[in-house]
Protein backbone atom coordinates (compact mmCIF):
# COMPACT_ATOMS: atom_id res chain seq x y z
CA UNK A 1 0.00 0.00 0.00
CA UNK A 2 1.25 3.46 -0.87
CA UNK A 3 0.96 6.31 1.59
CA UNK A 4 -0.95 8.89 -0.49
CA UNK A 5 -1.98 12.23 0.98
CA UNK A 6 -4.26 14.76 -0.70
CA UNK A 7 -3.26 18.33 0.01
CA UNK A 8 -5.82 21.09 -0.62
CA UNK A 9 -4.48 24.66 -0.35
CA UNK A 10 -7.03 27.26 0.72
CA UNK A 11 -5.63 30.59 1.78
CA UNK A 12 -8.09 33.29 2.80
CA UNK A 13 -6.08 36.29 1.61
CA UNK A 14 -7.38 36.44 -1.98
CA UNK A 15 -7.90 40.08 -2.96
CA UNK A 16 -9.49 39.40 -6.36
CA UNK A 17 -12.45 37.41 -4.98
CA UNK A 18 -12.61 37.65 -1.16
CA UNK A 19 -13.16 34.28 0.52
CA UNK A 20 -13.19 32.63 -2.90
CA UNK A 21 -12.43 29.15 -1.56
CA UNK A 22 -15.57 28.97 0.58
CA UNK A 23 -18.06 30.74 -1.65
CA UNK A 24 -21.20 28.67 -2.28
CA UNK A 25 -21.43 26.77 -5.55
CA UNK A 26 -24.87 25.18 -5.87
CA UNK A 27 -25.27 25.89 -2.12
CA UNK A 28 -22.09 23.98 -1.17
CA UNK A 29 -18.80 25.68 -0.17
CA UNK A 30 -16.30 25.56 -3.01
CA UNK A 31 -13.63 23.80 -0.95
CA UNK A 32 -16.01 20.93 -0.21
CA UNK A 33 -15.88 19.77 -3.84
CA UNK A 34 -12.16 18.98 -3.62
CA UNK A 35 -12.52 17.35 -0.20
CA UNK A 36 -15.37 15.09 -1.33
CA UNK A 37 -13.54 14.13 -4.54
CA UNK A 38 -10.53 13.09 -2.45
CA UNK A 39 -12.75 11.17 0.01
CA UNK A 40 -14.26 9.20 -2.88
CA UNK A 41 -10.84 8.22 -4.22
CA UNK A 42 -9.97 4.60 -3.49
CA UNK A 43 -6.25 5.40 -3.25
CA UNK A 44 -6.06 8.56 -1.14
CA UNK A 45 -5.62 7.68 2.50
CA UNK A 46 -5.54 11.11 4.10
CA UNK A 47 -6.81 14.60 3.27
CA UNK A 48 -5.25 17.75 4.71
CA UNK A 49 -6.33 21.32 4.04
CA UNK A 50 -3.61 23.94 4.36
CA UNK A 51 -5.27 27.22 5.32
CA UNK A 52 -4.54 30.33 7.34
CA UNK A 53 -8.20 30.71 8.41
CA UNK A 54 -9.99 29.10 11.33
CA UNK A 55 -13.29 29.63 9.50
CA UNK A 56 -11.95 27.72 6.48
CA UNK A 57 -10.60 25.05 8.82
CA UNK A 58 -13.98 24.51 10.46
CA UNK A 59 -15.76 24.18 7.11
CA UNK A 60 -13.10 21.76 5.90
CA UNK A 61 -13.46 19.57 8.97
CA UNK A 62 -17.24 19.50 8.54
CA UNK A 63 -16.75 17.92 5.10
CA UNK A 64 -14.21 15.37 6.28
CA UNK A 65 -10.74 16.87 5.89
CA UNK A 66 -8.06 17.25 8.53
CA UNK A 67 -6.71 20.68 9.43
CA UNK A 68 -4.01 19.85 11.97
CA UNK A 69 -2.39 23.30 11.77
CA UNK A 70 -3.03 26.79 10.47
CA UNK A 71 -0.70 28.01 7.76
CA UNK A 72 1.42 31.01 8.83
CA UNK A 73 0.11 34.30 7.46
CA UNK A 74 3.36 35.02 5.62
CA UNK A 75 2.79 31.86 3.53
CA UNK A 76 -0.76 32.87 2.57
CA UNK A 77 -0.17 36.05 0.57
CA UNK A 78 -0.89 36.76 -3.09
CA UNK A 79 2.78 36.29 -3.89
CA UNK A 80 3.22 33.12 -1.82
CA UNK A 81 4.35 30.14 -3.86
CA UNK A 82 3.00 26.59 -3.81
CA UNK A 83 6.36 25.15 -2.82
CA UNK A 84 6.35 27.27 0.35
CA UNK A 85 3.13 25.81 1.74
CA UNK A 86 4.21 22.31 0.67
CA UNK A 87 7.50 22.69 2.57
CA UNK A 88 5.50 23.85 5.57
CA UNK A 89 3.21 20.81 5.33
CA UNK A 90 6.05 18.29 5.02
CA UNK A 91 8.10 19.88 7.80
CA UNK A 92 5.04 19.88 10.08
CA UNK A 93 4.39 16.19 9.41
CA UNK A 94 8.02 15.32 10.09
CA UNK A 95 8.30 17.46 13.23
CA UNK A 96 4.94 16.57 14.79
CA UNK A 97 4.13 13.06 13.56
CA UNK A 98 7.45 11.67 12.30
CA UNK A 99 5.59 10.69 9.13
CA UNK A 100 6.15 11.39 5.44
CA UNK A 101 3.75 10.52 2.58
CA UNK A 102 5.01 8.66 -0.46
CA UNK A 103 2.98 10.90 -2.77
CA UNK A 104 1.11 14.20 -2.55
CA UNK A 105 -2.06 14.62 -4.61
CA UNK A 106 -2.46 18.37 -5.08
CA UNK A 107 -6.10 19.44 -5.53
CA UNK A 108 -6.88 23.13 -5.92
CA UNK A 109 -10.32 24.27 -4.65
CA UNK A 110 -10.72 26.56 -7.66
CA UNK A 111 -11.12 23.54 -9.99
CA UNK A 112 -14.15 21.98 -8.30
CA UNK A 113 -15.79 19.64 -10.82
CA UNK A 114 -13.61 16.53 -10.64
CA UNK A 115 -14.53 12.90 -11.18
CA UNK A 116 -12.91 10.77 -8.42
CA UNK A 117 -12.38 7.99 -10.97
CA UNK A 118 -10.14 10.34 -12.99
CA UNK A 119 -8.11 11.11 -9.87
CA UNK A 120 -7.66 7.39 -9.25
CA UNK A 121 -6.66 6.72 -12.85
CA UNK A 122 -4.00 9.44 -12.64
CA UNK A 123 -2.66 7.94 -9.40
CA UNK A 124 -2.51 4.46 -10.93
CA UNK A 125 -0.57 5.73 -13.93
CA UNK A 126 1.94 7.56 -11.75
CA UNK A 127 2.71 5.42 -8.68
CA UNK A 128 5.62 3.02 -9.02
CA UNK A 129 6.75 4.87 -12.17
CA UNK A 130 9.97 6.79 -12.73
CA UNK A 131 8.22 10.06 -13.57
CA UNK A 132 9.24 12.96 -11.38
CA UNK A 133 5.67 14.33 -11.17
CA UNK A 134 2.28 14.29 -12.87
CA UNK A 135 0.40 17.35 -14.11
CA UNK A 136 -3.05 17.28 -15.64
CA UNK A 137 -3.65 19.31 -18.76
CA UNK A 138 -6.09 19.72 -21.62
CA UNK A 139 -5.51 20.51 -25.27
CA UNK A 140 -5.68 24.22 -26.05
CA UNK A 141 -8.39 25.28 -28.47
CA UNK A 142 -5.93 27.75 -30.00
CA UNK A 143 -2.40 26.41 -30.44
CA UNK A 144 0.25 28.44 -28.64
CA UNK A 145 2.16 28.44 -31.95
CA UNK A 146 -0.48 30.89 -33.20
CA UNK A 147 -0.15 33.35 -30.30
CA UNK A 148 1.76 36.62 -30.00
CA UNK A 149 3.57 39.03 -27.77
CA UNK A 150 3.70 42.74 -28.58
CA UNK A 151 7.13 44.33 -28.58
CA UNK A 152 7.52 48.01 -29.45
CA UNK A 153 3.99 47.93 -30.95
CA UNK A 154 4.91 45.02 -33.26
CA UNK A 155 3.30 41.58 -33.15
CA UNK A 156 5.89 38.97 -32.29
CA UNK A 157 5.37 35.21 -32.59
CA UNK A 158 6.14 33.29 -29.43
CA UNK A 159 7.18 30.02 -31.06
CA UNK A 160 8.89 30.97 -34.34
CA UNK A 161 12.57 31.62 -35.15
CA UNK A 162 11.86 34.72 -37.23
CA UNK A 163 9.51 35.99 -34.61
CA UNK A 164 8.28 39.15 -36.38
CA UNK A 165 7.20 37.25 -39.49
CA UNK A 166 3.64 36.29 -38.52
CA UNK A 167 2.60 34.72 -41.83
CA UNK A 168 3.03 31.17 -40.51
CA UNK A 169 0.33 31.78 -37.92
CA UNK A 170 -2.24 31.93 -40.72
CA UNK A 171 -1.98 28.17 -41.26
CA UNK A 172 -4.82 25.95 -40.11
CA UNK A 173 -4.70 25.01 -36.43
CA UNK A 174 -4.72 21.32 -37.40
CA UNK A 175 -1.27 21.72 -39.04
CA UNK A 176 0.37 22.61 -35.73
CA UNK A 177 1.55 20.25 -33.02
CA UNK A 178 -1.10 20.29 -30.24
CA UNK A 179 -0.24 22.38 -27.19
CA UNK A 180 -1.67 21.98 -23.70
CA UNK A 181 -2.72 24.04 -20.70
CA UNK A 182 -2.07 22.78 -17.16
CA UNK A 183 -5.53 22.82 -15.61
CA UNK A 184 -5.43 21.88 -11.92
CA UNK A 185 -7.59 18.76 -12.25
CA UNK A 186 -5.00 16.64 -10.42
CA UNK A 187 -1.27 17.04 -9.84
CA UNK A 188 0.88 14.40 -8.14
CA UNK A 189 4.13 15.35 -6.43
CA UNK A 190 6.97 13.42 -4.82
CA UNK A 191 7.81 14.84 -1.36
CA UNK A 192 11.47 13.83 -1.67
CA UNK A 193 11.86 16.15 -4.67
CA UNK A 194 10.65 19.09 -2.61
CA UNK A 195 12.81 18.25 0.38
CA UNK A 196 16.00 17.31 -1.45
CA UNK A 197 15.97 19.72 -4.42
CA UNK A 198 13.43 22.40 -3.49
CA UNK A 199 11.45 21.78 -6.70
CA UNK A 200 7.94 20.47 -7.27
CA UNK A 201 7.94 18.82 -10.67
CA UNK A 202 11.39 17.97 -11.96
CA UNK A 203 12.32 17.23 -15.56
CA UNK A 204 10.34 14.07 -16.34
CA UNK A 205 6.74 15.12 -15.78
CA UNK A 206 3.89 12.89 -16.95
CA UNK A 207 1.33 14.93 -18.87
CA UNK A 208 -2.07 13.52 -17.91
CA UNK A 209 -4.68 14.66 -20.43
CA UNK A 210 -8.19 15.39 -19.19
CA UNK A 211 -11.26 17.07 -20.57
CA UNK A 212 -11.25 20.82 -20.07
CA UNK A 213 -11.95 21.71 -16.46
CA UNK A 214 -13.54 25.00 -15.47
CA UNK A 215 -11.61 27.09 -12.97
CA UNK A 216 -12.82 29.95 -10.80
CA UNK A 217 -10.74 33.10 -11.20
CA UNK A 218 -13.47 35.71 -10.74
CA UNK A 219 -17.00 35.98 -9.41
CA UNK A 220 -18.56 35.51 -12.87
CA UNK A 221 -16.97 32.07 -13.11
CA UNK A 222 -19.19 30.92 -10.23
CA UNK A 223 -22.29 31.81 -12.23
CA UNK A 224 -20.93 29.93 -15.24
CA UNK A 225 -20.22 26.83 -13.13
CA UNK A 226 -23.75 26.97 -11.70
CA UNK A 227 -24.94 26.87 -15.32
CA UNK A 228 -22.64 23.91 -16.12
CA UNK A 229 -23.89 21.98 -13.07
CA UNK A 230 -27.51 22.54 -14.09
CA UNK A 231 -26.86 21.53 -17.70
CA UNK A 232 -24.55 18.58 -16.91
CA UNK A 233 -25.14 17.45 -13.32
CA UNK A 234 -23.31 14.09 -13.56
CA UNK A 235 -20.12 15.04 -11.68
CA UNK A 236 -22.03 17.04 -9.05
CA UNK A 237 -24.33 14.06 -8.50
CA UNK A 238 -21.33 11.69 -8.29
CA UNK A 239 -19.71 13.83 -5.61
CA UNK A 240 -22.77 14.50 -3.50
CA UNK A 241 -24.85 11.37 -4.26
CA UNK A 242 -27.81 13.34 -5.59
Amino acid sequence: MNNILAIIPARSQSKGVPNKNILPLNDIPLIAYSIIAAKKSKHIGRIIVSTDSEEYAQISREYGAEVPFLRPEELAQDNSSDIEFLHHLLNWLDDNEKTMPDYLVHLRPTSPLRNPMIIDDAIEKFINSDYTALRSCHEMTQSSYKTFEIEKSLLKCICETNSYDIEKTNKSRQLYTPTYDANGYVDIIRPELILSKNIMHGDKVLGYITDQIYEIDNINDLDFLEYIINKKPDIFNTLFNK
